[in-house]
């Protein structure tokens, strides 16, 4: 029931953005000035807070590091599961259900991976690329505080997001789901570690586009627009150097 209830929102969403934006096909600039303020804040923001927090992470053992990012990735499954059915993409929706599945049980609680041991590889989707995949172009391009690089397209995702996930579900408004329940401290520890997790993986990458882009902000949305891209298209190009731009 909180399923379908939630599918009928997100539809109801994607309605409304396909009749009242028809020209949001292509990428612009919306208030650049003020995103590159917003870009030079979350810049120092990540000097003083990510990037130690990052380096620190990958002190950790391997064991660690690799059972933190397993599970992360495992309950950021549960969102891929009703944005696979929207899409009407059930070969991934298999991958994902199997995969939560096996990892949640045989894998304790995600840490371990044993679903990829047997082929089940779900593409993490959301409903920014289920906009997508329905021809709902980006919008105009923005930065947002500590979130970082987004399009109109992609925001409004974001907030469809906590609507149609399972885990938001039953943490975020603290509903019980499947005799599973949790509460908001447990959804942004999540979002938070990932985070983490991420920027640890990609730190050398950050500091290299540091080093060699002459403007960074324009380097960052060029990598973030390309990444949502293959993304939407499920390209195979989505598994680059830096992982998938997921946080």
């Amino acid at each position: 029931m909180y399923l379908i209830k939630n599918l009928k929102i997100l539809l109801s969403v994607l309605v409304i953005l396909l009749t009242f934006a028809p020209n949001a096909q292509s990428t612009e600039e919306c208030f650049e000035n003020t995103s590159r303020a917003i870009f030079k804040f979350n810049m120092a923001f990540d000097d003083l807070v990510f990037e130690p927090l990052a380096k620190g992470y990958n002190k950790l053992p391997d064991p660690i590091k690799k059972g933190t990012s397993n599970f992360t990735s495992n309950i950021s499954t549960l969102l891929s599961i009703p944005n696979n059915i929207l899409q009407g993409n059930f070969k991934q929706l298999g991958h994902s259900v199997g995969s939560f599945a096996i990892n949640s049980t045989v894998g304790i609680f995600g840490f371990l991976n044993p679903a990829e041991k047997i082929g089940l590889i779900p593409h993490n989707e959301d409903v920014g690329q289920t906009l997508g995949h329905y021809g709902f172009g980006p919008g105009c391009y923005f930065v947002l505080p500590i979130l970082g690089p987004s399009t109109l397209r992609d925001s409004l995702g974001m907030l469809a997001d906590t609507f149609v996930d399972p885990f938001a579900h039953i943490t975020l408004r603290e509903k019980e789901l499947l005799s599973t329940s949790g509460n908001t401290l447990d959804y942004y520890s999540v979002k938070i570690t990932s985070s983490i997790d991420f920027r640890a993986d990609n730190d050398k990458n950050f500091e290299s586009l540091e080093a060699n882009s002459i403007d960074l902000y324009s380097s960052l949305k060029s990598i973030y627009l390309q990444d949502r891209e293959n993304k939407i298209n499920n390209s195979i190009k989505e598994e680059d150097d830096w992982g998938g731009l997921d946080n």
